[in-house]
């Protein structure tokens, strides 16, 4: 049998094989949500991208014979490693036939470019870092991903784990049934809170939605600051993904929490598109976008993007009503039937534990491994 071969990703002929990669790992799996190729390669390249205006990458490819078997990049998060004044290289966009050696083969590759680079640890998966797609899907594989949500077969967890990584933080989601009956209590408190504590709920005003999408970044990194890991988008990351949102939200699904006349808190839910994207099958093509409006009305879920209050509020019982009014919006909704919540760190105790009082139950649990380095 052939060995296996590991070569830099240098043109555009091995760049698309990189991209195109995935359909053979995944070929009869029903599950799989086919990425848009364009937007893989818009978010690789490197003169495009804002977050390689501070950061850089390698990208690699398995070969076993004259047959790409395996994918990985490599990273480095200049603000990431500003921040916290830390020697982190990362690794993402990893998928690999069931095949050890070239697993081990990818990550070896990644580990000897960190190590050049002067990293002293290896964490992924970071595709390219926790405010895009992350994390090894570990637990219940029986379904599709939601929107954004990270997918891949069991075997993945054996080859990292095999290839010397080790656990360093999972990453939970939870599952609302437009169904939940949430208790009895919350709906008199958040009615107290409302009376004595100047708590109120606003609806976005999608006639403004620019000036919109400015407060909920800025809310997104005060209520996201003391969470692990956490690095603010930079503007430019910032109006990237807000135009990529533009393009898919639902503004009747994006509401601020307010103490008084103070913003501290906000959420949003954004159409499960992943169904219209397995239609697509990777490209938009010019009959394609005539038949996207037919697509949409195959959409019957949402994913919780985001959902945060201020930490100075949260004793106050702020998320209580964030999350009542979340459910709330998802009942009167009536062509959506679910939402995944997603995702929260394992050791976000507040969050889980009001999450677990709430009705709702762990659906999916994801990843991020680590190795430390040897110069």
């Amino acid at each position: 049998m052939a060995g296996i071969k590991v070569t830099p990703v240098e043109n555009r002929s091995d760049m698309k094989r990189f991209v195109d990669f995935p359909w053979e790992v995944y070929r009869g799996d029903l599950n799989w949500i086919p990425p848009l190729k364009r937007e893989v390669h818009r978010l690789l390249n490197i003169r495009k991208h804002p977050f390689w205006k501070f950061s850089e990458r390698t990208l690699f490819l398995a070969e076993r014979g004259s047959q790409v078997i395996g994918r990985i990049a490599g990273i480095i998060d200049g603000n990431y490693n500003a921040q916290y004044h830390e020697k982190m290289g990362a690794w993402g966009f990893f998928e690999c036939m069931d095949d050890q050696e070239a697993a081990e083969a990818l990550f070896s590759s990644v580990e000897g470019w960190a190590v050049r680079k002067g990293m002293a640890f290896l964490r992924g998966p970071l595709s390219p870092s926790l405010n895009y797609e992350a994390g090894t899907l570990i637990r219940n594989f029986s379904y599709p991903p939601t929107l954004l949500m990270t997918y891949n077969p069991p075997y993945y967890i054996r080859l990292i784990t095999e290839s010397g990584f080790k656990k360093e933080n999972d990453l939970l989601s939870f599952w609302v049934d437009r169904n939940l009956r949430i208790p009895d209590w919350v709906i008199p408190l958040v009615e107290r809170m409302r009376k004595k504590k100047g708590l109120w709920v606003r609806p976005s005003n999608p006639k403004d939605f620019r000036s919109e999408l400015a407060l909920i970044w800025n809310l997104y990194n005060a209520c996201w600051s003391q969470n692990w890991g956490h690095v603010p988008p930079s503007q430019d990351e910032a109006n990237e993904m807000g135009r990529n949102l533009n393009r898919i939200i639902d503004p009747d699904l994006v509401f601020f929490v307010y103490y008084k006349t103070e913003p501290v808190g906000v959420g949003f839910a954004l159409p499960d598109w992943n169904t219209v994207l397995k239609r697509l099958n990777g490209r938009i093509g010019p009959l394609d976008l005539l038949k996207i409006p037919k697509y949409k009305k195959e959409i019957h879920g949402l994913r919780g993007f985001m959902f945060g209050v201020r930490e100075e509020y949260r004793q106050l019982g702020f998320p209580i009503a964030a999350f009542d009014y979340m459910n709330r919006l998802l009942r009167q909704q009536n062509r959506y039937q679910y939402m995944e919540l997603g995702w929260t760190l394992e050791d976000n105790d507040a969050i889980n534990q009001f999450f677990r009082e709430g009705g709702l139950e762990v659906y999916r649990k994801y990843r991020i491994f680590r190795k430390d380095l040897s110069p």
